[in-house]
């Protein structure tokens, strides 16, 4: 056995290559040695936090609304005000992290995300709620991008494709179980219980993360905050997301949501001259000049504007018109959750292999694939007709999150792999707002124009029809606006029509989406590398 050195004994001259069994240190760490795959099971924990409450309160909104007498436009603000927030802060949490240690503000993050979910269900208010939701949107700044960013820092970049694959499986998956557990709180429990239960997943998030998180920052001194520059980008995003979020409601020509989309890109387009001649930027436009980076984010946006674009008419589609709870909806969606547990993982190893040029424009056209395949349901389909378009959604979408990590956080140097990770979850936002927004109005659109002619083709009277066109907002909805007092006929032919109406609004959405999808598959291709470098200075 050979002999071990004296503990005075001078350490080698040359570091150990990292391993598995030997943790790389992490650039500006306090001294504990890192575990990437311990810090990538403690970020799993807030991400799993985040995007469940994301994806529950929808479920619990009717029930909020009927318990606190909320409007339509107070339910509205309760998930407007958390966006805004949201959207507003990611890059700047990101980059606070980058300069002040990830862990610390990835650690306040879920621990303001956990006070703020238990003060929500205290609220006993409309307003308490929103306000509420707004921070758990400033504290969700903080948290997401440095889940990321910690990643970036502590995995080597051969074994940072799979670390992102798992981080995109987290994602997905509890984004698609929160119909599930969101209903199942809601029948069983309360609406408060959907905040109150982030209160345990936070405590154990906290506890998994003191154990086990290292800090790490951008090895850079002392400098200069681009103050101005946060403020900047904060008003740009938070004008543009407005104008995109009203525009269902104003109407895409109003001069409200033209203005303060105008004024959101006009910010936006000052912020981006302001970075260039600035010396320490808040996000730096070097970035941009890697092409898979500024690509990936493209497709990131397009990503998640189908995926929440396209779930959402799909939980009306399920619920309203064939009649099902929330729960059995989201039991219904199950092979899309257990697609995309497959796809991320299968899509970062792709990608680790072939890079993303392979993995992300195959994602795009398997949701296109999805939403061409949702042009053959109608109101009376067999369940056998969705669950092929679910599986190439979650297939897709999982496979895109997980390339497009890789081409925005992977690409970025590790000094920046906050900021980085900020600027793929704001466009994650951004997406998701505009999927959401612009498919609903193109579905409310095409009911507008269409329910008048549907009713009467299904045997409604012209004048019964006439009055009925009142109720065109409820059947964007997916909603038959029937009354017990209707007879019978009457009565079926006013679900036929509103059905008819509705399910051609679906087909024009799942049109436009899969059009966007090719577009956003030829992009990926044309302007992506099959094996590209971080960007460097």
């Amino acid at each position: 056995m050979p002999a071990t050195p004296p503990a005075s004994a001078p350490a080698a001259s040359a570091p150990a290559p990292a391993s598995a069994a030997s943790p790389p240190r992490v650039g500006g760490a306090t001294g504990r040695r890192a575990n990437p795959w311990l810090t990538l099971v403690a970020v799993s924990f807030g991400l799993f936090m985040v995007q469940l409450d994301g994806a529950v309160v929808a479920i619990a909104n009717p029930e909020i609304g009927r318990t606190l007498r909320a409007s339509t436009a107070d339910l509205q603000w309760v998930t407007n005000a958390y966006l805004l927030a949201l959207a507003a802060t990611l890059i700047l949490g990101g980059k606070l992290g980058d300069r002040f240690g990830r862990r610390t503000f990835y650690t306040a993050g879920i621990a303001g995300f956990t006070l703020a979910s238990v003060a929500i269900g205290l609220a006993g208010s409309i307003e308490g709620v929103i306000a509420f939701r707004a921070a758990q949107g400033l504290f969700g700044g903080l948290l997401m991008p440095n889940t990321l960013g910690l990643l970036r820092a502590v995995f080597p970049p051969r074994r940072f494709g799979m670390a992102v694959g798992i981080w995109a499986m987290v994602s997905t998956v509890s984004a698609a179980l929160g119909p599930i557990v969101g209903g199942l709180l809601v029948e069983h429990v309360s609406w408060e219980s959907v905040f109150f239960v982030n209160a345990p997943i936070g405590v154990l998030a906290l506890l998994v993360s003191a154990a086990v998180l290292p800090e790490s920052r951008s090895p850079e001194g002392p400098r200069r905050f681009d103050v101005a520059g946060v403020v900047l980008l904060a008003a740009g995003l938070l004008a543009a997301v407005f104008g995109v979020v009203k525009g269902e409601t104003w109407g895409w020509t109003s001069p409200g949501t033209l203005g303060a989309v105008a004024a959101g890109v006009a910010l936006l387009a000052v912020f981006a001259r302001y970075e260039t001649r600035v010396a320490h930027p808040l996000l730096p436009m070097r970035l941009f000049r890697n092409r898979s980076l500024s690509v990936g984010t493209v497709v990131t946006a397009l990503n998640f504007f189908v995926m929440l674009g396209v779930i959402f008419f799909v939980m009306l589609y399920l619920q309203n018109v064939r009649g099902h709870t929330p729960v059995e909806a989201g039991v219904r969606t199950l092979p899309l959750s257990c697609a995309s547990l497959v796809a991320a993982p299968l899509g970062a190893a792709l990608t680790g292999r072939f890079g993303p040029r392979l993995t992300m424009p195959l994602g795009m056209l398997l949701q296109a694939a999805a939403a061409f395949g949702m042009l053959t349901w109608e109101t009376g389909s067999p369940y056998t007709t969705m669950w092929p378009p679910f599986i190439a959604l979650g297939l897709g979408v999982g496979m895109v999150l997980a390339a497009s990590s890789d081409a925005i956080v992977g690409q970025a140097p590790v000094r920046d792999s906050g900021v980085a990770g900020g600027l793929q979850a704001t466009a994650l936002q951004v997406g998701g707002a505009l999927g959401t927004s612009v498919l609903v109005s193109l579905i409310g659109g095409r009911v507008g124009s269409t329910l008048n002619g549907e009713l009467i083709r299904a045997g409604v009277p012209e004048p019964v029809a006439a009055g009925l066109a009142e109720a065109m907002d409820a059947v964007a909805m997916g909603v038959a606006p029937v009354s017990a007092d209707m007879p019978g006929p009457l009565r079926a032919a006013v679900v036929e029509g509103s059905g008819q109406a509705f399910m051609g609004g679906v087909h024009l959405a799942a049109t436009v989406t899969g059009v966007l999808c090719l577009l956003g598959a030829a992009l990926a291709a044309a302007g992506l590398r099959s094996r590209t470098g971080p960007v460097r200075d």
